[in-house]
Order: structure tokens, then C-alpha cells, then sequence
């Protein structure tokens, strides 16, 4: 639970949770258990592993492409030769 950044868990990893929402000491104290609780389950979920995508043999044929049309396009930005 250390690891999870929150500002709520203090250096010492003792967690502060502050219930002002209700008049009654009763209903702040469940309101700060429910939220604890929650807190808990956040910490125990182990988030999806990412898995590494490639691009499709179209999509780098494509690019590729691309690239060559806007080298060919950089390569007439250049000076002219004088016709003799």
C-alpha cells in the first residue's frame, strides 16, 4: 500500500483520512471506514499488463511511402540550374 502515491498516506505510512461531511461523529467515522476501505481495495487492484502492439505491414509500407514522396518533394525546393 506504500507504493500507492496518494496524498492522504503520510512518509511514516500511517493513512490520514479526514471525515468532516456529516454533523454526526457516528456517520463522519462510517463515512471515513468506507472511504478507508475503498482506499484498500484501490491498492490491492494490480493494473493489465500492457501488451506491445507492432504496426501492420501496411501501415509501414505507407509511411515509408510517405517519406519518399516528401523527400522527393524537399529535393525540388533546391536552386535551379542556368539553361545554356
Amino acid at each position: 500500500m506504500a507504493a500507492l502515491s496518494d496524498r492522504r498516506i503520510s512518509k511514516d505510512g500511517v493513512i490520514i483520512i479526514k471525515a468532516q461531511r456529516f454533523r454526526s461523529q457516528d456517520k463522519n467515522r462510517e463515512d471515513a471506514v468506507r472511504r478507508l476501505s475503498a482506499l484498500i481495495l484501490k491498492s490491492m487492484a494490480v493494473p493489465e499488463k500492457r501488451k506491445p502492439t507492432r504496426p501492420s505491414r501496411a501501415a509501414g509500407k505507407k509511411r515509408l511511402d510517405q517519406k519518399a514522396k516528401h523527400g522527393r518533394i524537399k529535393s525540388l525546393r533546391g536552386r535551379v540550374a542556368p539553361e545554356e
